[in-house]
């Protein structure tokens, strides 16, 4: 049996491979963006939190995830591709109706925000133009930062400086999490078999395979997945519970 595609990743089938579509740690972890954003406002309304937080996950959670199987089949799900067009559209007309609802009582320049995420989300996960949006630099920036000052703008139609440094702080997070991603991707995904070993300066040979590789970053990524969502939770509460 080969390597699952994610350390989160199911076996194919069912409700399985919705799951696995979904890529649960690191879509809360991009949700926690939107929070990090939000909580930079003088007074956070819960309830334009939780319409932030559910356009990204329709737009990102779901439309995002389900064009980016459509290239190439990552996560080798059996999703037919009908099915992942209809649920990617119908997600990202819902995504952007709530931005219009927002852009109608928060502010019309939220409808900026529409266009450009409905555009960075089919240029980047459907590598148009080339794939010049498919990078780590528009990575950092659309699943790091846009989520972020879009948090702390959906609050008030304003956005202040430290939203910006926040924003900043979260485009570094994701170029953190690519980083660590990247190559675990490639391991378990495009690398057949690693041979190999260690030799230590006390003469210990240890053998040197995927696993050993992926270890570490694979590990850095499960713990900062729990631990930026349970930090975003945490900011969350510290706000609107008094």
């Amino acid at each position: 049996m080969g390597e699952r595609p994610a350390f989160y990743a199911l076996s194919p089938g069912g409700w399985r491979d919705w799951w696995t579509l979904l890529h649960p740690p690191y879509t809360a972890w991009m949700l926690s963006y939107v929070a990090f954003g939000a909580v930079t406002a003088p007074a956070l309304e819960g309830k334009w939190l939780g319409l932030t937080l559910a356009g990204f996950f329709l737009g990102v959670g779901i439309t995002a995830h389900a064009l980016d199987e459509l290239t190439g089949r990552p996560l080798g799900t059996r999703i037919g591709n009908a099915t992942l067009w209809v649920v990617a559209l119908a997600a990202l007309a819902g995504a952007i109706a709530l931005g219009v609802y927002g852009a109608v009582v928060v502010s019309w320049w939220i409808a900026a925000f529409i266009v450009f995420g409905s555009f960075i989300v089919l240029a980047y996960n459907l590598e148009l133009f080339g794939g010049a949006f498919h990078s780590n630099l528009w990575f950092a920036l659309a699943w790091g930062a846009f989520p972020a000052i879009t948090g702390a703008f959906a609050q008030t139609g304003t956005l202040r400086w430290q939203a910006c440094l926040v924003a900043a702080a979260c485009a570094l997070l994701s170029e953190a999490q690519r980083t660590l991603s990247t190559p675990v991707r490639r391991l378990r995904r495009s690398v057949a078999s690693v041979e190999g070993r260690l030799v230590m300066t006390d003469g210990t040979v240890e053998s040197l395979d995927a696993r050993a590789l992926r270890a570490a970053p694979e590990g850095a990524l499960r713990v900062l997945s729990l631990g930026i969502a349970a930090l975003a939770a945490g900011l969350v509460l510290a706000r609107l519970v008094h």
